[in-house]
């Protein structure tokens, strides 16, 4: 059976839903999961992310922030390059798990109203919105 490690008290005080819900947030951004999905396969710097994914470097710095804020990447200063790297293997695990759901409910999941107001009908030209 596994255990779950103790929580401090100051987080402990949280509902466990909201907690959850909020872990989740961190990955609700499909640019976020296009930088964890580079990130899996090693360290890298912006410039590497930013030539990779076409991005703006100064949206991939905000959702690096944000991944690193949530305890997801850590950054590792050598010289004048930081590298950023997946925390915990755990990520690769809870990504492959998703991508099995996604593979069975698909079409359920597109078009949910409450996740996708106004749920469109096609794909997106640009499967990262935030350009």
């Amino acid at each position: 059976m596994e255990t779950t490690p103790a929580l401090s008290p100051a987080v402990a005080a949280w509902p466990a839903a909201d907690l959850t819900a909020r872990f989740f947030r961190g990955l609700a951004d499909p640019c976020r999961v296009q930088l964890l999905d580079l990130l899996l396969d090693g360290p890298r710097t912006v410039s590497e992310l930013v030539a990779r994914t076409g991005l703006a470097q100064n949206r991939v710095s905000m959702h690096l922030a944000c991944l690193r804020t949530c305890g997801f990447v850590t950054a590792r200063r050598e010289g004048r390059w930081v590298f950023y790297q997946v925390t915990d293997p755990r990520i690769r695990e809870i990504l492959r798990l998703a991508r099995g759901v996604i593979a069975e409910h698909a079409a359920r999941i597109l078009t949910c109203q409450v996740v996708n107001p106004g749920a469109p009908t096609a794909p997106p030209s640009d499967p990262c919105l935030c350009n």
